[in-house]
């Protein structure tokens, strides 16, 4: 008889939301979840500078006691302007032996929502806000070439 992997039929969730303040900040919350990890990660951020201003993370499920000592690196975001290098500041703050894949792979999917907010403020139309949004995405990906990059 076969011997059963654990890992056969895995499941794991992202979520992630962007809600603008009053205040002119913005609350980028991400949640991961699956057998072994439930992980809720917010970002307070400034609407108009993209600068982190605050960040928490909590660990309510995790394979080991060490997992929520990568928490004490999250306070080298803030003051980080979320834009160019992102990528970069996420394996610096969270690679290595003190850090954590899974808080990398959560920011680097919900900080790039800043951005979208940023660009769509004031609109109210979809349509409105993809053409914002586009413009201001423009060289940052595959899905927003600049004129001269296209193919």
């Amino acid at each position: 008889m076969k011997q059963r992997n654990v890992m056969e039929q895995f499941q794991r969730s992202i979520t992630y939301g962007v809600t603008a303040g009053e205040d002119g900040r913005m609350t980028l919350r991400s949640l991961l979840q699956d057998r072994f990890h439930d992980i809720e990660a917010i970002i307070i951020a400034d609407i108009a500078s993209l600068e982190i201003v605050d960040s928490r993370v909590e660990f309510r499920r995790a394979p080991t006691s060490d997992c929520p000592k990568a928490i004490e690196r999250l306070e080298l975001l803030n003051g980080f302007v979320i834009g160019p290098g992102l990528s970069r500041k996420l394996a610096e703050v969270f690679g290595g032996p003190t850090g954590c894949g899974n808080l990398r792979t959560m920011l680097a999917g919900l900080l790039p929502l800043a951005l979208n907010l940023q660009a769509a403020a004031g609109l109210r139309d979809d349509e409105e806000a993809i053409a914002a949004i586009h413009e201001k995405l423009l060289g940052t990906c595959a899905g927003y070439p600049r004129p001269e990059e296209d193919r």
